[in-house]
């Protein structure tokens, strides 16, 4: 989700699920510990519970970068051995992780040593030839060994080798059953399926499997999905997050960055999937994105947008 899970969007989600635990987009660790930390790292106290998802491997740098993390506030420190971009492998970090588990858990042991916040790790089946038997319970037991309890599984392996970013998400097959054998066969370990999860009937049939369910370009594209997580997930007694609703919420959040000097359409673009399905949509995106975009965008755009969608359902409503 690199680009993607940005603080502005993290804060939208949020106004549709408070009790789904967030994630950052992944940071290197050269980008914690030398880039703007203000730009990267701030988040808005009300995403949490946050994690940051953190990208190396070298354990010094991961050590120092998640002390830096917890200073900051962040409930947890999310180590990606899962990302198959080509920039991840040429940095030596991600996927490509997965061929030395030795590595991975000697950078988990730095982490644990360095915070009190908890530590995890979020892996693939295994990569390339990996049989996945070993790749992955080998990689889960050294973590487990260095302290790590809690595993985000992709069930499906990465190739590294012949396919591209685009391709890794979809053509490798998904094998949700070695994650479920995952959590049978070591039941003290947090288990979290992750991949081609894209509505929560879905996520529920997970859980009857494993502990956790993490949604990624399903949340993004669909975010309406989250409005009722905390019902039906989390049990909550509260009434589902409508999109109109979220919008609603969202838009002191709008305001008050604004007045920072941030752009519109840093924070619209997160908005886009909303009403998918439903009249106005189209011209939902159409607003955000072309006026959303134009210089001295404000607020406005974001409530006319939100009017012809209003405005198209009423009129479908009548002509019913």
């Amino acid at each position: 989700m690199m680009d993607w899970t940005d603080r502005h969007c993290r804060a939208f989600h949020r106004r549709l699920s408070s009790r789904a635990r967030l994630y950052t987009e992944m940071l290197t660790t050269g980008a914690v510990l030398h880039g703007d930390r203000s730009r990267l790292l701030a988040f808005d106290p009300g995403e949490h519970p946050l994690a940051l998802q953190l990208g190396g491997s070298d354990p010094g740098d991961l050590a120092q970068a998640a002390r830096i993390a917890e200073d900051l506030g962040y409930a947890e420190i999310n180590l990606n051995v899962g990302c198959p971009s080509d920039r991840v492998q040429s940095g030596r970090f991600g996927a490509c992780l997965m061929r030395d588990p030795r590595l991975v858990a000697d950078c988990m042991a730095a982490i644990i040593d360095a915070v009190d916040i908890p530590a995890t790790v979020k892996c693939r089946i295994g990569v390339d030839e990996q049989d996945p038997e070993e790749s992955l319970f080998g990689l889960v037991d050294l973590c487990a060994s260095a302290g790590v309890g809690v595993f985000i599984v992709h069930a499906r392996k990465a190739w590294l080798d012949g396919l591209s970013p685009k391709e890794n998400r979809d053509i490798p097959p998904l094998d949700y059953p070695i994650v479920y054998r995952l959590k049978r066969e070591r039941p003290n370990f947090t288990v979290v399926i992750n991949g081609g999860v894209t509505s929560l009937d879905g996520a529920q049939a997970h859980l009857s499997q494993v502990d956790g369910v993490m949604m990624g370009r399903a949340a993004y594209h669909q975010p309406e999905i989250l409005g009722a997580v905390d019902r039906r997930l989390f049990g909550a007694s509260s009434i589902d997050v409508t999109s109109s609703g979220a919008v609603e919420a969202y838009l002191p959040y709008v305001r008050a960055e604004l007045a920072r000097g941030i752009h519109l359409a840093a924070m619209t673009r997160h908005m886009l999937g909303l009403f998918h399905g439903l009249p106005g949509a189209r011209t939902w995106r159409r607003i955000l994105t072309v006026e959303g975009a134009r210089p001295g965008a404000d607020i406005g755009v974001i409530e006319r947008a939100l009017d012809a969608v209003r405005t198209a359902s009423s009129a479908r409503l009548f002509a019913a």
